[in-house]
């Protein structure tokens, strides 16, 4: 297999945020590497803004200094460092002052051909501020395009007002809701294996598969997250945006093309099939919990540093899609911090066979297939079947684990390419398809509230568990109930 790297044309990012953890972390790193690849044009540059008062230099340092934490050291070749710096360009700005935009006006405009991207790295109460900012100096005109990150919205009525104020600046079409989950290479593979073989798609459904789970599991606690994660919890934090988009990948209909607003729209009439889980539903279909204190390690509140806190680190729902495809099929999503392994995955759990003709000669029970599709570790798709032992004497049989790892037959040097590496590309490029388009935010919002409301009406406190383990009790009752079980969180 071979990769290919296709040409951008020339443009000016603009980080609002440039000096922060998003950036260094993960924003730089992306663009080294595509640059290291020879993907972003010679004169395109790379724009930090920032309320430090420092100047390109200072600045510059403090990305090399990051670039070499967050790289793997091979890739830290010194002349595509140098050359890749060179790139950067650093400017104070103080978005809430009108004065401030001057200079960044005057750097734009050095390149007006240049495709324009402004990405927000900073809250979300200055999502709005920024695009007002960037319409009074007419920087929001052409082909100017605005990159927000999550959280969109608390609740579905502050993802609207989001939507207004960004959307009163920039039209649809040159907004960018991200999501990284979206570029992982593992998360496109679905949509291909989907729609591009004739072998899944004519048995992806009600008839044929019994019920689907996705899982997003962590190993660790919410650290240094702590202040922000107790304002939003597991549900905000990624059941509404990562966990809801895969389940749209999974259930979607074929869309007539693969662009951008095909796509969403087969994705946002997921999210409307959706069956509402209300009031006392609540207790029976979702599962909320607070990992508590390890021998070693200490409980949510401690790291939340709020003692009374009832914020969800740990959340799973029964969800169910009341349309012809999905009818009867329960959709099972959980995520939680502190289990046992960090582990993404999606597993497609078929029907047993109607009838084992096998029965008479052999004791070995039949057990369902199950195509996992797995994120991390170890991206991969992996397809489960039941086979027989070879050698005489009896027919025993046994599950075989058919395993495709998107590193196998790879070179030794070959790294799987980071989500913001597409996405930031895929900005460029003009192309949506990867990003969420506003009324799927807010349809998101609208199924995911009501949910909240009951927790919150209901008043039960999250359910206790321990540290590396694979959850709440409850969870696992939650399943058992309907005569199936989680699959394993895999070390």
């Amino acid at each position: 297999m071979t990769s290919r790297t296709i040409p951008v044309a020339e443009f000016d990012l603009v980080i609002f945020g440039g000096t922060g953890d998003l950036a260094m972390r993960k924003l730089l790193p992306g663009l080294y590497r595509r640059d290291a690849a020879g993907q972003i044009p010679a004169h395109s540059r790379i724009i930090a803004l920032a309320r430090t008062e420092q100047d390109t230099a200072a600045f510059c340092d403090q990305a090399r200094a990051s670039l070499h934490e967050h790289l793997d050291q091979s890739e830290c070749d010194a002349a595509l460092m140098e050359r890749f710096l060179g790139r950067l360009q650093y400017l104070f700005n103080d978005v809430t002052n009108a004065e401030s935009w001057d200079q960044l006006v005057t750097v734009l405009d050095q390149q007006p051909e240049h495709v324009r991207v402004y990405y927000m790295a900073v809250g979300p109460s200055l999502f709005g501020v920024i695009a007002r900012g960037l319409a009074g100096v007419g920087l929001h005109e052409g082909n100017a395009r605005l990159v927000v990150e999550k959280p969109l919205g608390h609740d579905l009525a502050s993802a609207r007002s989001l939507n207004a104020e960004i959307g009163a600046v920039f039209s649809e079409d040159r907004l960018y809701r991200i999501d990284h989950y979206l570029g992982k290479e593992t998360v496109q593979n679905l949509m291909a294996l989907r729609f591009a073989n004739a072998l899944f798609e004519p048995i992806w459904n009600s008839n044929c598969i019994d019920h689907v789970q996705i899982t997003a599991a962590e190993s660790l606690g919410v650290g240094s997250r702590g202040s922000y994660y107790d304002r939003a919890g597991a549900m905000r934090d990624m059941v509404q945006n990562h966990l809801m988009q895969l389940l749209c990948l999974i259930a979607m209909e074929p869309p007539y093309t693969f662009e951008a607003d095909a796509v969403r729209d087969e994705k946002l009439k997921v999210l409307r099939a959706l069956k509402p889980i209300q009031g006392r539903d609540a207790l029976l279909k979702t599962v909320r919990a607070q990992y508590r204190a390890g021998e070693d390690s200490p409980s949510y509140r401690e790291e939340a540093q709020n003692p009374d806190s009832t914020t969800d680190s740990y959340v799973a729902i029964k969800a169910e899609i009341e349309n012809w495809r999905w009818a009867g099929v329960p959709f099972y999503l959980r995520t939680g911090k502190k289990l046992r392994a960090r582990f993404t995955e999606i597993a497609i759990v078929f029907k047993e066979p109607t009838h084992s003709v096998f029965a008479k000669v052999t004791a070995t029970p039949v057990v369902p297939n199950v195509l996992s599709i797995r994120l991390q570790p170890d991206e991969g798709l992996q397809l489960q079947i039941m086979t027989k032992d070879p050698g005489p004497g009896g027919f025993r049989m046994h599950d075989t684990q058919l395993d495709m790892q998107f590193s196998a037959g790879r070179s030794d040097d070959w790294r799987m390419p980071d989500a913001y590496e597409r996405l930031l590309m895929d900005v460029v490029r003009g192309n949506q398809t990867l990003f969420m388009r506003g009324d799927e935010v807010e349809a998101a919002w609208g199924w995911i509230d009501p949910i909240i409301d009951a927790w919150e009406s209901i008043g039960q406190e999250p359910e206790a568990y321990e540290p590396g383990s694979r959850g709440p009790m409850t969870a696992m009752e939650m399943l058992a109930r309907d005569g199936r079980r989680w699959r394993e969180i895999e070390k």
